[in-house]
């Protein structure tokens, strides 16, 4: 007869030679691989029903085809996770293509001649200044229709003073007013912002990430806030967040551009605050003549309406 020999694959012992026998002579090792077959948990319920001879003679056979098949059920298990997260992940962009497709149907359609206009050119009354949480999209709260507002969105709606440099939302502001000439710019703050909980939190000479350098620019706010010290924190955070906003508009007036429009009154400064806990809104106007920019004091603001 043949002799049972391990197979010549290295690195792998439970491997073995398909054409190896089985003897009495072998029964010692028989129990070991038993004993190891235990450790590896590697058994096929399959077989318990075999007859004892057939079982001493097709053990060893049958010890290997259960870990290779173990090991193909783990490999299937860890396809079918893996398949799992796929198709959740294709079943996000199935439900947003089917959300594109809504609107091409139900507005786009509906409207051609006006996205043609759009396409040749853009008339924008407002600037809107919001912040970049996914739960205050403008265009969601208030209704904007494609071509109604150039928008920009950064961490806690901010609007950096002249004197701070170029960024983003002033490049935004210098296109919007000096090229498509809007009537409004409007900062629109809102509840539970994590920006203005940062800025209330941080250290005052701390500006060490992105975060913290940016929300700085609010430092004025946060200032005024500190002084109402009979306030607790989350109270002294929603008075930033609007106190905030006044800042932002006193800062657009750094722009002598903006200042100069605002004087002529082609231009009028919006404040707004949207509340997502009462689902209520605040707007007001900046009053130009009645406030004191020049000596950078408080805002007085003119037309105040509480939606709710």
């Amino acid at each position: 007869m043949a002799s049972l020999r391990p197979s010549s694959v290295k690195g792998d012992p439970v491997q073995f030679s398909p054409f190896s026998a089985i003897t009495n002579s072998f029964m010692g090792f028989h129990r070991n691989w038993l004993s190891l077959r235990t450790k590896l948990g590697r058994v096929d319920n399959t077989w318990l029903r075999l007859s004892p001879s057939l079982k001493e003679k097709s053990v060893l056979r049958l010890d290997a085809w259960s870990i290779s098949a173990g090991l193909a059920q783990e490999l299937k298990k860890f396809k079918i996770q893996n398949m799992s997260e796929t198709d959740g992940r294709v079943d996000f962009f199935d439900e947003m293509k089917q959300r594109f497709m809504s609107f091409k149907k139900q507005k786009y359609l509906g409207e051609v001649e006006h996205f043609k206009t759009l396409a040749e050119a853009q008339s924008p009354k407002f600037m809107v200044i919001a912040c970049v949480d996914s739960r205050v999209c403008p265009s969601n709260i208030l209704g904007f229709q494609p071509g109604e507002a150039f928008m920009v969105r950064n961490v806690a709606n901010l609007v950096p003073p002249l004197e701070n440099g170029r960024t983003e939302t002033n490049a935004a502001l210098e296109f919007a007013v000096k090229t498509l000439q809007v009537q409004n710019i409007f900062v629109i703050g809102h509840s539970c912002c994590a920006g203005i909980q940062t800025l209330m939190t941080m250290q005052d000479d701390e500006n060490s990430s992105f975060t913290e350098k940016w929300v700085a620019n609010a430092k004025v706010a946060k200032l005024r806030t500190k002084e109402a010290i009979h306030l607790s924190f989350d109270q002294q955070c929603k008075h930033c967040e609007k106190e905030s906003i006044n800042c932002s508009l006193l800062n657009l007036l750094t722009y002598p551009w903006i200042e100069e429009r605002v004087r002529k009154g082609t231009l009028s400064l919006q404040g707004g605050y949207y509340d997502f806990l009462r689902c209520t809104f605040e707007i007001w106007t900046l009053d130009f003549k009645e406030s004191n920019v020049s000596h950078g004091s408080r805002i007085s603001v003119k037309d105040k309406a509480f939606w709710c």
